[in-house]
């Protein structure tokens, strides 16, 4: 049973609903005693599993052929099993007996097929840059033929794009109007951007879990979803800052959940600007960073500080390299180096014009705007002027597409499916990524990328992933500021709560109410 809400003092309880109502986009989802209240700082602003499906996996609302486990791992879904072909060209998945979408439909190998194609034709899915030659239905298994082996094609299938939804959800255009899936949980309200509410689906094939209904709300101010988890506003509350946190650790009846994500905060770079086209100057940049200051002041923790592209957590993605390190006077030689002298402002010029930098980023992660600060008051030592741009995330996007973008503070995660390599593979695109490379490629890259989509052998995988690292920390197109610690409050009324560190699934299914 849950537990009664807390007695607060007014001012505290006026504090909330003030925060609640001044951050709220939407009305949110009503409550009752037997839902499970959830809160983050992800809107949802499409039905598309394509745009926003990720929210829908995590509810357990939409499923895909494969899932991972908690440890990564790849694990069955709505494909029980899955095999290839020795050339790796052809894999077939094992359909589970018995599943039905949410209106009573069966999931069936065509169906599954429908999903799988629309997911196909979809630029921002990673089974857009598979070479699928065909799919077709092979008693209850999906085969999938390919013009090239592709050995990543079952951790491709963990992405939310590639979720299965009922031929109900989409209208005549092929537009998807509704989510009706086939997991645990079927929606039974949304209001876009703001809220979702779920309840237990009666049809699911498994045990029935012990939660029975759920309501999502998303909160865009960190201090709010603070004070929400801190007031019993909500008993699961994602994303919490470093104040947050440690105001959750100071808080009766809430508990703190961590975990280390395979996401690293990078500063990304325009590699063709004038000015950032030369590498002396990107590691000038990277040189000028106090890295261990920033985390400490700003993550409240300077064992965030990256010392490399990709974090810890992904230990097989981790080199024996030199760490980035910070040397003011060491990037200041370089900026002279490449021509940029003081000025009388004491900012540096070259050819009469100062070294000026418009960096973008995003309010979505709160710390994300403080290191944009603390970074622009580490380059102006240096004598580099930034100027700072908060907006919406989709302004990176935007930037990079017309070419305006100079500097963008971003958090990348490298493991949206289970293999970080599909990640890698797409931060190094040639032709440029929205949440990786801007304006450079690398021969070596691209050959060490290849091989290991191609399934080079485990020995001199470790050479191809390592050349693939080596060459970023040499390069800098990317340059690597922090890594990235997942917070969340969870209520003591709530048992068998476990962080996902890839965020596939919040895993509702494994909870239940404390006796």
């Amino acid at each position: 049973m849950r537990r009664p809400l807390r007695l607060l003092g007014p001012a505290v309880v006026s504090a909330g609903l003030i925060g609640l109502t001044a951050c709220s986009t939407g009305t949110g989802p009503t409550s009752s005693p037997d839902t499970l209240r959830i809160a983050g700082p992800f809107e949802v602003h499409s039905l598309d599993p394509a745009v926003d499906g990720e929210v829908f996996t995590r509810l357990q609302v939409a499923e895909t052929l494969v899932t991972s486990d908690i440890d990564g791992e790849l694990a069955p879904a709505l494909a029980t099993d899955w095999s290839s072909s020795s050339d790796h060209t052809e894999w077939t998945f094992d359909l589970v007996e018995g599943a039905t979408f949410h209106d009573g439909t069966p999931v069936t190998p065509d169906t599954v097929i429908g999903a799988l194609e629309t997911a196909a034709a979809q630029e921002a899915s990673p089974l857009a840059e598979t070479p699928i030659e065909a799919l077709r239905a092979q008693g209850s298994s999906v085969v999938v033929e390919l013009a090239a082996p592709y050995l990543t094609l079952p951790a491709v299938l963990t992405h939310y794009s590639t979720a299965v939804l009922a031929p109900g959800s989409y209208d005549d255009a092929g537009r998807v109007t509704s989510v009706i899936g086939s997991g645990p949980y079927e929606v039974e309200r949304v209001q876009l951007p703001a809220s979702i509410r779920t309840t237990r689906f009666d049809g699911w094939r498994d045990a029935p879990p012990a939660i029975r209904n759920v309501s999502f709300q998303s909160v865009g101010r960190a201090e709010t979803r603070a004070l929400m988890a801190a007031s019993d506003q909500a008993d699961v509350v994602f994303g919490l800052e470093p104040a947050g946190r440690q105001r959750i650790e100071t808080t009766a009846g809430v508990g703190l959940e961590s975990s280390l994500q395979p996401r690293t905060i990078l500063l990304k770079v325009n590699a063709g600007h004038p000015a950032l086209a030369d590498v002396r100057v990107r590691r000038a940049l990277s040189l000028a960073l106090d890295r261990e200051a920033m985390a400490g002041a700003v993550l409240r923790e300077e064992g965030l500080a990256a010392t490399q592209l990709l974090p810890p957590s992904l230990d097989s993605w981790q080199a024996d390299l030199e760490p980035l390190r910070h040397d003011r006077e060491a990037a200041r030689a370089l900026l002279a180096e490449a021509g940029w002298a003081p000025g009388a402002d004491g900012m540096l010029h070259r050819d009469g014009e100062p070294l000026r930098l418009d960096l973008l980023t995003y309010p979505d992660r709160a710390e994300l705007p403080a290191l944009a600060t603390a970074i622009q008051a580490a380059l102006a030592d240096v004598g580099v002027a930034v100027d700072v741009e908060v907006a919406n995330s989709s302004e990176i996007p935007a930037a990079q597409a017309d070419d305006s973008l100079e500097l963008a503070l971003i958090a990348k995660h490298f493991a949206l499916v289970s293999d970080p390599l599909i990640d890698v593979a797409a931060v190094f695109d040639p032709d440029g990524a929205d949440w990786g490379v801007m304006n450079w490629r690398d021969p070596a890259v691209e050959t060490a990328v290849e091989a290991l989509l191609a399934g080079a052998p485990e020995d001199a995988a470790v050479e191809h992933r390592r050349a693939i690292v080596g060459t970023a920390q040499s390069q800098l197109p990317l340059i690597p500021v922090a890594w990235y610690r997942m917070n969340a409050a969870v209520s003591e009324s709530v048992e068998g709560f476990v962080l996902d560190p890839l965020e596939t699934s919040w895993r509702i299914t494994d909870l239940r109410w404390a006796s």
